[in-house]
């Protein structure tokens, strides 16, 4: 595994091959994700209900060479994940390579592409595709500050595919509006990556708490909203730059409207041709014959 695997990715891979034991461990730690990690070695065993040895022993699976390398491992995470734009732009002057900011920017999003795709397993994206298409449930869709620009890229595409859709505003005090509509069964895709924003979590525990079906795109480190989240989709977002990359959430984002476009035909091409009609009567777009 790369230096870049998160503990969390590394748990996960590793859980087929690991004893029944150890999988009390890991599930202990996925389940209080990072903070029992970095709680000491005996709390963590006696919360999962195994002796010590058994820690280091998953410990050396995933690939530390102790418990207090495993715990560095989590700090730096949690320090990647509180990282705001000034702190990555003074991490990476101090070290930053050489060559063209374009060969930088295109090695940064190959990297981030197959470390997203790495962890992306096709039976959870066409889960995530069958309930974002299905017409009787009802699809609400947000995102944060910067990442709202891919929700309405994504709300966009899903509106011509298929009815009930739903962007909420920008504006965190007209939510509650929105709560209202929201029932059980229905889904909410939500967009966070770090900075995590609180409002974003408090959003998906309201709508969680209706029944709401929740879709999440974040990043390799996992927002606070994960949890709850019946579908995730673990984006790289590192890139030579004082902001993070969008390029493999943009990806995800394609690919699932790609899905619902394949699943949802039968009434998408309807839809499709019906708005087409209407661009023609409205002289949108230019026509050249």
């Amino acid at each position: 595994m790369t230096d870049t695997t998160t503990v969390e990715e590394r748990l996960r891979a590793s859980y087929d091959r690991l004893t029944r034991a150890e999988r009390q461990v890991a599930a202990a730690l996925l389940e209080s994700y990072p903070a029992l990690g970095l709680s000491s070695i005996t709390h963590l065993a006696a919360t999962a209900k195994v002796s010590t040895p058994t820690v280091l022993r998953l410990v050396h699976k995933l690939g530390y060479d102790g418990f207090g390398a495993f715990q560095d491992a989590l700090r730096t995470e949690l320090q990647a994940r509180m990282s705001g734009p000034m702190d990555k732009r003074a991490l990476r002057s101090t070290g930053a390579p050489g060559g063209h900011i374009l060969n930088r920017f295109a090695e940064a999003a190959v990297t981030n592409l197959q470390g997203t795709l790495a962890q992306m397993e096709s039976e959870g994206f066409d889960a995530a595709v069958q309930i974002i298409s299905d017409p009787k449930r009802r699809v609400f869709v947000t995102g944060g500050r910067i990442t709202r620009a891919l929700a309405d890229y994504l709300f966009t595409h899903l509106q011509v595919l298929r009815p009930g859709v739903t962007q909420l505003g920008t504006a965190p005090g007209v939510w509650p509006h929105y709560l209202l509509d929201i029932a059980e069964g229905d889904v909410l895709v939500l967009f966070d990556i770090r900075r995590y924003e609180t409002v974003l979590q408090r959003l998906a525990e309201m709508a969680h708490g209706r029944g709401a079906q929740i879709v999440l795109l974040t990043d390799q480190w996992g927002s606070p909203i994960a949890p709850l989240a019946q579908h995730r989709f673990a984006c790289r977002v590192e890139a030579p730059s004082a902001w993070d990359s969008t390029l493999a959430l943009l990806f995800v984002v394609e690919a699932l409207v790609g899905g619902v476009e394949e699943k949802a035909w039968a009434q998408a091409r309807g839809r499709m041709q019906t708005l087409e009609d209407i661009f023609d009567q409205t002289r949108l777009f230019r026509k050249f014959t």
